[in-house]
């Protein structure tokens, strides 16, 4: 009988996969031919973005998907963002589907908010889950990505990636 534990597996998680709260977003191409983006017009306003983080789940204890963290990729274009922030909401679904608690596990992000993370440029924040976890079937994570954006800020993601170890 086969096992595998294989500690580098990966998911892309593309940007028509996440969900957009706060902004005017469209679906576009990237600035590299091939790609694919979702660009916020600019605006001076606080945006959020939930990004699924979709790796299997699995009712077992030990088994499944560990996550371990996150890669998300975005541009900031003509003005600079005040800041970007990063938290993990873990949800927990009832026994009948519905919501029933919702937790944030601590996280840390590899870019200052206020400066790094922020500036006009090409940026991959990298965000580590404190204490990694395995994902039980009935709960899920979404990374959730605050940007505060001035009048002039233009925002494209290009996509994310979850990085966890594979149990099955």
């Amino acid at each position: 009988m086969g096992y595998v534990h294989d500690t580098a597996m990966s998911q892309f998680i593309p940007p028509t996969a996440m969900h957009y709260v706060t902004g005017t977003w469209t679906s576009d191409a990237g600035n590299v031919t091939g790609t694919i983006v979702q660009q916020k017009t600019a605006a001076a306003e606080t945006t959020v973005v939930n990004i699924p983080i979709m790796i299997p789940q699995n009712s077992v204890g030990l088994k499944g998907g560990y996550l371990k963290s996150v890669e998300i990729d975005y541009e900031i274009l003509t003005a600079a963002a005040t800041s970007i922030t990063a938290s993990l909401s873990k949800v927990v679904r009832g026994a009948d589907g519905a919501v029933a608690v919702v937790t944030s596990p601590a996280v840390t992000q590899d870019l200052t908010a206020a400066t790094d993370a922020a500036d006009v440029d090409q940026h991959k924040l990298t965000v580590t889950v404190t204490t990694p976890v395995w994902i039980d079937n009935d709960e899920y994570y979404l990374l959730v990505i605050t940007a505060v954006c001035a009048g002039g800020t233009v925002l494209e993601i290009l996509g994310a990636v979850a990085n966890f170890t594979l149990r099955v």
